[in-house]
Order: structure tokens, then C-alpha cells, then sequence
């Protein structure tokens, strides 16, 4: 089909007459009859009925008559931007973005753009709703957009993450909840909510995410629809309701002190801010990874924007392909590569409808020890920030999946152990010993666990994770006066597991008693309980019972040498049949220890989620704002096969743990979990 023949198509259409079109076309109506014949014959359909000396559009034509006016005025647009860059006038950006975008993050950008590059003349052209920002995008109507919504759904549009926006609740700073420092969705259910229409971004973004939480807006006492700013101001100051917005909303209101953002659990992570254009554009620019083209030549204005954006201070940059799931490095020479951050996933803008989904329910049990603080990051973060819902797959064979997710929490690791063993814990969050535990074999006839080590949580290279601990009074100085003495411990711990070690280096082992701390714990003393000389736990127990005054620990030194570790582990039947789970799953962990590590509040509400007091939880697992010389474990991922090997090998000695031995440590861990999910950030 020619642009030509299109041209005199739509004349015809406009005049439903031969005659007239060929005389504002200055052809013959001959002419005219052999080029819409002509094009009726390449489409291989009838565009007009003749009806006597009538004709009429069939379906057909009123669909090329609608369609086709958009593809003469990109040939108009092509053939006059070409004379410009033939002229050296090439010089106009015309950008197209949300009211919230062009009020608040592009001015500051676009000043400092004009500022380098006076000769171009820009142009900004603001959308309503994403729909015709797509079209926009794509008809060329804009040379760039910016948007915090996902293009990945239409191949033709090319996306590069320029930054991180943030949402979060928005109330009159004289609302009752105002001076609340983190909220949740699940607490306000009996609140009024006021919220845009549906086309805008923070409106599809919250209801995504409800989505995923098994959440609905009906769910909320009341919620008023309003499609102005202005509407949702009188009613968050007048109405005293309740707002969800991003960072770029309402900037001037909060600085004002008229309006107070409050973080929600929910909304934890930011999501990508996405500068966008159509492919031939990146093509063009050498963006997509392929050597810019000679038409990028001319695109010099879009090509000096990119840039800029990529050197503004404060902005996380990477590539994303919209259209491919694969990530991949910037490629423009004067880009710097960027620590790459964990990320919400923006929604995907989707003008057409999706295909049904499917009946599949998928239940998952994971096993937590949340009050052992080393594996908040696996285990309780998650669970309070619904991370692991985000991250679920949803796509391709996971498409209309429903997930089922079960939290159960353990004082120790032993019963998740078991859990695994019977099949009713799907993935586990444990210490050194029961991890190993979990892999091996009970005796010499019974079969593996059957579960895949996938990363580590969090270390203690000293190995002062577990400790022995006795009370203030007691004559015990060492641990060699532990000898013919009864020591409480949690039996499959890594507790468990130190002591042994520790006894048997000092060739005590048989001379000290174990039994279980269930009924004898430090908290019971005073009780009625078999008496005990100490008492063996993991952190941050061991630090409580000190931090109350009135135990001492008695291990002054780590005495086999080894660090202590905890882990994930999974099942290795679901393992198999749903890969894809796994890396969610660590996908949701590495968010947590980046959450946990860049959130000044994370101390405080872990100490409030598991009612312990802020300073232990501090000093348990490192955080942002934790002394580093004081603190007893740090975050740790990367699974480490020489630590594994080594509590093998001493575990091995000791009687009755010689089955540890057996464990296949090439079959057991399976990095390539770990390292998928990085990858994806």
C-alpha cells in the first residue's frame, strides 16, 4: 500500500464521490477509479459499494478511513523532520508525560536541559490517562514520554528506568492519624479514601497491588472518585479522607505543612520511573544495544536528553528493554554503570484486555523463626511488607495462578526440620546445624530430606551467634568446668549445634549433660523445672537473658574456629517443578535486606513486629544505622561451600552425626536460584 493511494482513499471517503476527489486531487476520475482499485486489490478487500451512482464505505473502509489519516501525518512529519536535519534545524523535543511528572519532576530537568542547550525548542504536552500518552509514543506525536508505568506489554516502545518514584499515604496534617510514623492498608479499612479515576497511575498501581495482597477498594468504608488535583486537595484538607499518591504529588502542600506523607507497609520499595520512546527511536540511538544507525545523526536533542537524565544526581539508572524481561547495562559510552537497587515492579499499561487465566491453585507453607532476628530478612520483613506477593510469577505458565501463602513461626528450627521432612513446610529459614539437618539422611537406610539450600541469610564470622550463657551467681568460668554439669539446649538448633562442637574440641562431651530448654528455659527460672547449670541458645536470645541482668556469658572465645550462618532452603520437589518460585522468593529477600539496610525505622518496627526491645534488635543484625564493631550478625547471601564443609566436618566426629557426612554438597546448593534474582534487579 502506497502513501499516495492512501491519500486519494481518504478524498473519496470524504466526498463518498469519484468526481469530486479527482478534481480537489487535480487527477482524472479515471485515475482516481484505477488507484483505489488498485489498492482494493493489494488489500485483497472492497473499501466502497457502489450503489448506482452512490458509493458507500464497507467495514473495511471505515476502518482504513478512521486509521489512516495517522499514517499520512507521520509520512508528513517524517519527509518535514528530514528536510530539517538535511537543513541542520533539526531542534525541537516534544516531550509527553502525566500531570504529576510535568508539574513536579520535569521542570527542575528541563530548566537545567535548556540551560546546556538553548537552540532547541521543547515542548511539552501533558495526558490525562496513559492510553493517549501511548498512542502519542507511538504515532510520534512525542519524541519521548515519562511515565512510572510499564510499557513492556508493546514491543514497539523502548523503555530506559531513570529513577525511583515512591507512593504513600497522604492525609490533612490535622487527621487524626497524621503523626503516625508507618501505616498499613489492613488498618484502614474504616477510613474515607478519596482517589483519582482509573486511568491515572496511582490509581492502577494501588489496585495492582490489592490486588496481589487479595485486597479490593470495596473493602473500604468509603471511597470518592474525584479526576481533578484540586478535588483531591478539598478532600483531603476538608474531608479529612485519606489519599494514595506519589512523591511528585502535592509537593508544595506537604512542604507548607498543610499535607503529611505517611509510608505504608505495602509500598515499602519504589517503583521505576521510566523515560520511554518508540523502538526505532532507541534503535536509532543505539540504546537497544545495536550501533546507532544513520538516522540517529539527526536525533540529537532526544539523545542529549537521555543523557542528561542519566546524570542527574540521586538517580538509579539501568536499561530496560519494554518487551523483553531480560535486563541489560546501558550501553551510551558516557553512561556510569549504577548499583542496581531492588525494586517494586511497575504495572503494566495494557490497552488491550488480557487472555483468561487459569484455575491453578499453588500453596506455599514457609517456615520463620521470627523473634531469631538474624532471619527477619527471610522470614517476618516479607510476611509485614507482602513482598513475596510481589514477586510471585504471574506470567506465561504462572498466568491466573492463585497463590496460597502460609506463615508459620518456630522458637527454633528443629520443627521446621520436620515440617520439611513430612512435606508440610514448603521452604525454611535455619540455622547452620538444622540446615545440615535438613539435608541429610536420618540413618543409613533413610532417604534425603529432599530440600535445595538457595542462599544464606545473615553470618557471624567469630562465631558468637550461639553462645553459653550461666547465671550471675554461678562458680562456672570456663567451659571446661562444664564438665559432670547439665546445660539446657534447643535440641536440632544451631545452638545444639555449637555446644557439640565446642564440648567435643574440649573432649568433654560425654561428661556434660544435655537436655532440652522447653521447660527449662531462662525465662522459667524460678519455676519448678529440673535444675540446670547453664543454658546453650542461639542470638538474640543469649543477649536477652544478659541484657536482663542475670545471666553471664561463659564462652569468651570461639573455640573450633567456625562462623556461624543461617540459610533458605526449599524443597527440592517444588524446587523442580516451579523454578520460578525460588527466585521470587529470593527476590523478595534481597528487598527485605535492602529495605532493612536503608530504612531509618526498620530497628524500631522489626522491635515492635516481635515486641523486643529496639537496642537488641540493633545489635542483632546490622541495619543501616547499626555500629558495625557491635553488631553480631551481618546480612549475607552468597552461599559458601567451604563454612558447609567445614561444620560437616567437625559435626562428622561426633557420634552419632557421622550421617552428616553423607550430605552432597554439588547437589544440594543451587546458587543459580541466587543468582537469577540478582540478576533481575
Amino acid at each position: 500500500m502506497e502513501i499516495y493511494q492512501l491519500k486519494v482513499f481518504l478524498e473519496v471517503a470524504r466526498c463518498l464521490s469519484f468526481t469530486e476527489a479527482a478534481d480537489t486531487l487535480n487527477l482524472t476520475q479515471p485515475a482516481v477509479s484505477a488507484k483505489i482499485k488498485c489498492l482494493e486489490s493489494e488489500l485483497e478487500t472492497q473499501l466502497f459499494r457502489r450503489l448506482g451512482r452512490r458509493i458507500e464505505l464497507t467495514q473495511a473502509g471505515e476502518y482504513l478511513l478512521g486509521e489512516g489519516p495517522s499514517l499520512v501525518d507521520l509520512e508528513s512529519r517524517l519527509v518535514a523532520e528530514i528536510e530539517e536535519i538535511k537543513q541542520g534545524k533539526f531542534s525541537t523535543l516534544k516531550i509527553g508525560c502525566m500531570p504529576d511528572v510535568l508539574s513536579n519532576w520535569l521542570p527542575s530537568v528541563l530548566y537545567e536541559y535548556r540551560r546546556v542547550y538553548p537552540d532547541v525548542q521543547t515542548k511539552c504536552l501533558q495526558f490525562d490517562a496513559v492510553e493517549p500518552l501511548y498512542r502519542a509514543i507511538k504515532t510520534g506525536e512525542v519524541d519521548i514520554a515519562v511515565s512510572d508505568l510499564s510499557f513492556s506489554t508493546f514491543d514497539e516502545i523502548f523503555g530506559l528506568a531513570i529513577g525511583s518514584v515512591h507512593y504513600s499515604l497522604i492525609v490533612s496534617s490535622s487527621h487524626q492519624l497524621a503523626q503516625q510514623p508507618w501505616l498499613s492498608l489492613k488498618e484502614l479499612a474504616d477510613q474515607a479514601w478519596v482517589l483519582p479515576p482509573e486511568g491515572a497511575p496511582s490509581r492502577i498501581l494501588l489496585q495492582k497491588r490489592m490486588q496481589e495482597l487479595g485486597l479490593n477498594l470495596t473493602d473500604f468504608a468509603q471511597v470518592e472518585i474525584v479526576d481533578a488535583a484540586s478535588l483531591m486537595r478539598t478532600y483531603l484538607l476538608q474531608g479529612h479522607c485519606l489519599g494514595f499518591v506519589s512523591d511528585f504529588e502535592f509537593q508544595m502542600e506537604c512542604e507548607a505543612g498543610l499535607l503529611r506523607r505517611i509510608p505504608l507497609e505495602e509500598f515499602a520499595l519504589g517503583t521505576p520511573l521510566f523515560l520511554l520512546m518508540a523502538k526505532r527511536l532507541g534503535r536509532a540511538l543505539g540504546l537497544t544495544g545495536q550501533p546507532a544507525g544513520r538516522s540517529g545523526l539527526g536525533l540529537e536533542p532526544i539523545r542529549q536528553f537521555v543523557a542528561m537524565v542519566q546524570g542527574q544526581p540521586g538517580i538509579t539508572l539501568g536499561m530496560l528493554s519494554q518487551g523483553s524481561s531480560a535486563p541489560g547495562p546501558l550501553t551510551t559510552p558516557s553512561a556510569k554503570t549504577p548499583e542496581k537497587v531492588p525494586q517494586f515492579q511497575a504495572p503494566n499499561f495494557l490497552v488491550r484486555s488480557g487472555a483468561a487465566g487459569g484455575t491453578e491453585t499453588i500453596n506455599l507453607t514457609i517456615g520463620t523463626q521470627n523473634r531469631t532476628i538474624q532471619t527477619v530478612t527471610a522470614g517476618l520483613i516479607i510476611q509485614r511488607l507482602g513482598l513475596l506477593e510481589h514477586f510471585l510469577p504471574r506470567e506465561g505458565r504462572y498466568s491466573g495462578v492463585q497463590y496460597r501463602l502460609r506463615w508459620s513461626d518456630y522458637d527454633s528450627g528443629a520443627p521446621i526440620v520436620a515440617g520439611l521432612e513430612a512435606q508440610k513446610i514448603d521452604i525454611g529459614v535455619l540455622g547452620d546445624y538444622p540446615l545440615l539437618l535438613s539435608a541429610a539422611p536420618g540413618d543409613s537406610t533413610a532417604p534425603a530430606a529432599g530440600t535445595r539450600l538457595i542462599s544464606f541469610v545473615a553470618s557471624n564470622l567469630d562465631g558468637t551467634g550461639n553462645d553459653i550463657i550461666v547465671p550471675q551467681h554461678s562458680t562456672l568460668d570456663c567451659i571446661d568446668d562444664l564438665a559432670g554439669r547439665v546445660i539446657a539446649v534447643p535440641f536440632g538448633s544451631a545452638a545444639h549445634g555449637m555446644v557439640m562442637r565446642s564440648l567435643h574440641h574440649r573432649h568433654i562431651l560425654d561428661a556434660v549433660t544435655l537436655t532440652s530448654i522447653d521447660s527449662t528455659g531462662p525465662q522459667r527460672s524460678g519455676r519448678s523445672a529440673a535444675p540446670v547449670d547453664g543454658y546453650a541458645y542461639f542470638a538474640p536470645f543469649h543477649e536477652i537473658a544478659k541484657h536482663r541482668g542475670q545471666f553471664r556469658r561463659l564462652l569468651h572465645e570461639n573455640l573450633d574456629g567456625l562462623p556461624t550462618f543461617h540459610g533458605v532452603v526449599i524443597r527440592a520437589a517444588l524446587a523442580e517443578q516451579y523454578p520460578e518460585i525460588a527466585v521470587a522468593y529470593l527476590r523478595a529477600l534481597l528487598a527485605a535486606q535492602y529495605w532493612y539496610a536503608t530504612q531509618p525505622m526498620a530497628t524500631t518496627l522489626v522491635s515492635r513486629w516481635v515486641n523486643m526491645d529496639a537496642a537488641i534488635v540493633a545489635k542483632t543484625l546490622r541495619a543501616g544505622t547499626s555500629d558495625q564493631a557491635d553488631v553480631v550478625y551481618l546480612p549475607e547471601t552468597q552461599l559458601r561451600t567451604d563454612w558447609l564443609q567445614a561444620h560437616i566436618h567437625q559435626l562428622g566426629q561426633i557420634a552419632g552425626q557421622e550421617h552428616l557426612g553423607k550430605i552432597n554438597l554439588d547437589r544440594w546448593m543451587q546458587p543459580e536460584f541466587l543468582e537469577r534474582a540478582i540478576a533481575s534487579i
